[in-house]
């Protein structure tokens, strides 16, 4: 649909998850808004903007009441949608708001796409591209740190954070576009040593921002975290501990866990999902020894290890490789059942942080806890305000940097401006992808189709 078209047409939907409720929304946003709303309620006076109104919602065959509902009108372009936006909230009876709805259809609305108004929104210019998608994070948000992150999105900050490398950019690029238009007049022409300058600067700042996608990732998707090591150390007590409550079977015979068990907490704020597996050993039959296959596809593919060990006996010779090949991953061994040896001593040649445990009794499970946040926290403490959390962002920064690889080296080949322009311009193209200014109509539709309906 043409995007001249969407302003001419109202459109509506249920704002609230669909269901039974105390409160349920109605939304209308377009230029009928206010008309079409009018037709739904019965108000002792009229709407006014910005002003919650108390009126009654009846029904269009006999216009006898049905509910009561608090009606608020947002007059454009002080909506979110840059709009008329006219909200009804109504008790939230699945047949009244459903009876809003078709009302409202027959009075000229339109149903609403999965995320047109907050597409509407970013069309009216009211939040750019990294705000918009923000809206759908913060919806999305499992954690409270999530929802903190989303938060600060929409308010701009990973914008703010990428307008100064813009900006830099622009101005080089007007400084070299200068040397070519005003050859002639003796303008000088911007020695390589400052375009070079120019560009390092500008590609340090996109790179510093490029590596926080790592913990963007995180925030965004949360990670997997596996919980390995021979039968019987423990691993099952240890999942059903750090859950707080009985998930995973345990008993005293080795070779239980036979598939992986999985779950999911919060760790540090990112969304964990808990992988308990099948023990490390020579199978005993086929079953065992498909959940031991599924045990090292899992080791290989788990954004954090766990390695489980008894404190109880001697270090074994395959526990020890298979700590030595975790060294450089998001790793760490527990030590438990320390219960039945308290005073033993950690291997000297552990090359991973160690933390020793009693699934048992509870002992060092706080000082787990705190290990394992510390694997998943933003590594090298970077900034968290405007971090890359979509692989959309990163894709856009990462082109930018790649564009200005590109220039730096035509720069040191003595290439022509004109064609060194070429990649600068690449880059800013890159950039103006990240928050909208020159991005396609079809990635639009892709980026707003994931939104819920009424949002």
């Amino acid at each position: 649909m043409e995007r001249e078209s969407i302003a001419q047409e109202t459109i509506v939907a249920i704002s609230t998850p669909p269901g039974r409720g105390g409160i349920g929304i109605v939304r209308l946003s377009g230029p009928h808004a206010l008309e079409i709303a009018s037709g739904l309620i019965r108000a002792s006076c009229a709407l006014e903007p910005a002003r919650a109104r108390l009126a009654e919602v009846v029904d269009p065959e006999t216009s006898t009441k049905l509910d009561e509902a608090m009606v608020t009108y947002f007059a454009r372009p002080h909506s979110y949608t840059g709009e008329d936006l006219v909200e009804i909230a109504a008790h939230g009876s699945p047949v009244i708001l459903d009876m809003l709805v078709r009302v409202a259809l027959r009075g000229g609305a339109r149903l609403a796409r999965p995320g047109e108004f907050t597409e509407r929104a970013f069309l009216a210019g009211r939040v750019d591209l990294t705000q918009a998608e923000a809206v759908r994070d913060l919806i999305e948000a499992q954690t409270l740190y999530q929802a903190r992150i989303a938060a600060e999105q929409m308010g701009g900050a990973l914008s703010r954070r990428v307008q100064p490398a813009k900006q830099n950019l622009v101005e080089l690029i007007a400084l070299l576009e200068a040397g070519i238009d005003f050859a002639e007049d003796d303008v000088e022409v911007t020695p390589d040593e400052e375009i070079v300058t120019r560009i390092d600067t500008i590609a340090g700042e996109l790179g510093e921002l490029a590596r926080s996608f790592e913990h963007g990732r995180m925030v965004h998707a949360g990670l997997r975290l596996a919980i390995v090591g021979r039968p019987n150390v423990g691993k099952s007590s240890l999942f059903n501990r750090l859950l707080e409550r009985e998930r995973a079977i345990v008993t005293a015979t080795p070779g239980t866990t036979r598939d992986l068990v999985t779950d999911r907490l919060s760790l540090g704020g990112i969304p964990v999902e808990l992988v308990d597996t099948a023990g490390l050993r020579e199978a005993k039959d086929e079953a065992e020894a498909i959940g031991v296959r599924k045990t090292r596809e899992m080791l290989a593919d788990a954004d954090v290890v766990m390695v489980v060990l008894d404190a109880s006996v001697p270090l074994r010779d395959d526990e020890g490789e298979l700590i030595a090949s975790l060294a450089g991953r998001r790793a760490l061994v527990v030590r438990n059942k320390s219960d039945l040896n308290a005073g033993a001593d950690v291997p000297p040649d552990l090359p991973l942080l160690s933390v020793t445990t009693s699934a048992l009794t509870g002992e060092g499970m706080p000082a787990l806890r705190d290990a394992l946040a510390e694997l998943v926290r933003n590594p090298a403490g970077e900034s968290e305000s405007g971090i890359l959390t979509s692989l959309r962002h990163f894709e856009a920064v990462n082109g930018a940097v790649t564009a200005l690889g590109a220039a730096r080296e035509a720069v040191g080949k003595k290439i022509p401006h004109e064609m060194l322009l070429l990649d600068l311009y690449g880059a800013l193209r890159q950039l103006d992808s990240l928050t909208g200014e020159t991005t396609a109509e079809d990635i639009l539709n892709r980026i707003f189709s994931t939104f819920c309906i009424g949002k």
